[in-house]
């Protein structure tokens, strides 16, 4: 039974009821792939599975500012899926808000997220910052939701576990992660709770990652919940390295510069590697790469601890994230925008929403011998969705950029599993779940992937609801 959430009431209902009875409440990644948040509750005990960042269009920007639909301080334990924002982001606030909670994450990831975490207090306090000398925000003065200092005490709420290995979060719950892929230490989070099972399997990788190991087989469960970032589409290309070496050889040809926003943890990697590929095989011009990104850089440095989680040997990690030269200080970063091509700069953030890669874009859209390389999903209402989108200007601290350079999107080096990928990920469950509930996706792709679960399985499937909540009975 599904109904609206009521702030005054709703969350707190399970007290005095069944100790058996349990609810789950989507508080983010509903009709977005931004700002997942899934809400656990039974016995008058309460924890999320996730907790990022809403990114993307401004109303969904505001929901990291309106907090949650309870106290923060109900929250006790959050199972962290995986390290990028969308996922982690929203923790130094959480906690800045009185959560108790600790955090429950895989080692890789723990790892990650204390590069990414304080990297993105830094950028939000520079941010504010920034609006506030030269007065583009509409609040005075502009502050951050959280800064750096947040969230390196955030990280000491850090607890680590091992793939395979049941923990319990909560007094009589149990959770365990199993790789799902897509990023150095990313789980599949199954948590067994009051006699009831759930299966969330946060952002799942693909079986022919170029780096990545695939996902794991899954464990059975009463409900699962499934992502559907590209629950409407394949990725296409059998060789991704086609597409790449064919754009960067069109704009090397006409002496541009290629911009690439990239994540500086995984998409970075993965491009460094492609992009060595190529030049070892003579598919793309020996032309300079810079890796303007220093968390980037310290990401890179973690897929040699973490051998065993991605298919690169020690030599191939040291020769492909070798390659590139990088950018540390800002001084040298400055230097880049005024580079005669052809070179590639690859930096932070992928879907061009903030970091150094703005002051590249300012420099480089308006030049039509240039090219502008998206390597992933761009979400709604951000800058990279425009720009793929056609847009002749984009807004870049509080300017327009005209943008004449190329811009294109290949999809296929994504590091999320596809349609296909997705049904075979559920496929091989052991056996049918009571429900699946298709979450992180935007809307047409998560009602795209309903249908063809429904088809393909005959399983009962709901799209998430944000703010919305079921009885798991």
């Amino acid at each position: 039974m599904w109904f609206r959430v009521d702030v005054a009431q709703t969350l707190v209902e399970a007290r005095g009821r069944n100790c058996l009875l349990m609810n789950l409440t989507f508080l983010g990644a509903a009709g977005t792939v931004t700002g997942s948040k899934a809400l656990l509750e039974q016995g008058g005990r309460r924890l999320l599975v996730d907790c990022g960042l809403f990114q993307g269009l401004k109303v969904l920007r505001l929901r990291n500012w309106s907090g949650l639909p309870l106290p923060t301080k109900q929250i006790e334990a959050v199972l962290l899926t995986h390290a990028h924002l969308d996922h982690s982001g929203y923790i130094p606030r959480l906690l800045k808000l009185g959560s108790p909670a600790h955090i429950h994450a895989t080692g890789a990831t723990r790892d990650l997220c204390e590069l990414l975490l304080p990297d993105s207090g830094h950028l939000l306090a520079e941010e504010a910052r920034y609006a506030n000398r030269h007065r583009f925000s509409r609040h005075q003065p502009a502050l951050p939701l959280y800064d750096e200092a947040d969230a390196r005490q955030a990280m000491q709420r850090f607890t680590v576990h091992r793939f395979g290995a049941a923990f319990a979060p909560l007094p009589g719950a149990l959770a365990t992660f199993s790789p799902a892929g897509h990023l150095l230490g990313a789980a599949s989070v199954h948590v067994e709770w009051g006699g009831k099972t759930l299966l969330f399997s946060g952002d799942l990788g693909r079986d022919d990652d170029l780096l990545m190991q695939p996902p794991a087989t899954p464990p059975a469960a009463d409900w699962v919940v499934v992502e559907s970032t590209y629950g409407n589409r394949t990725h296409g290309a059998p060789d991704p390295l086609s597409d790449l070496a064919t754009a960067i050889s069109r704009a090397a040809a006409r002496g541009g510069v290629i911009v690439v926003p990239a994540f500086a943890v995984g998409r970075a990697q993965t491009l460094l590697y492609c992009l060595h590929q190529l030049k070892a095989a003579r598919r793309i011009p020996d032309l300079p790469v810079f890796l303007n990104s220093p968390m980037a850089a310290d990401a890179t440095r973690l897929y040699e601890r973490h051998a065993a989680l991605h298919r690169l040997t020690p030599a191939e990690c040291a020769a492909a994230f070798g390659a590139a030269q990088i950018v540390n200080d800002v001084e040298a970063s400055k230097r880049l925008n005024s580079l005669r091509g052809p070179a590639v700069i690859v930096s932070a953030s992928g879907m061009a929403t903030g970091g150094r890669v703005l002051h590249h874009l300012k420099a480089y859209a308006p030049d039509p011998r240039n090219l502008i390389l998206f390597a992933g999903f761009q979400a709604m209402g951000t800058r990279g969705a425009a720009l793929v989108g056609g847009a002749q200007s984009v807004k870049i601290h509080g300017s327009y950029v005209p943008v004449q350079a190329e811009v294109i999107q290949l999809e296929s080096l994504s590091a999320h599993a596809d349609r296909d990928g997705l049904l075979a990920w559920l496929d091989r469950l052991p056996r049918p779940p009571r429900r699946v509930f298709v979450n992180h996706g935007e809307p047409v792709a998560a009602d795209a992937l309903r249908l063809a679960i429904e088809e393909r399985f005959g399983w009962p499937v709901t799209v998430a609801e944000q703010d919305r909540r079921v009885e798991l009975d």
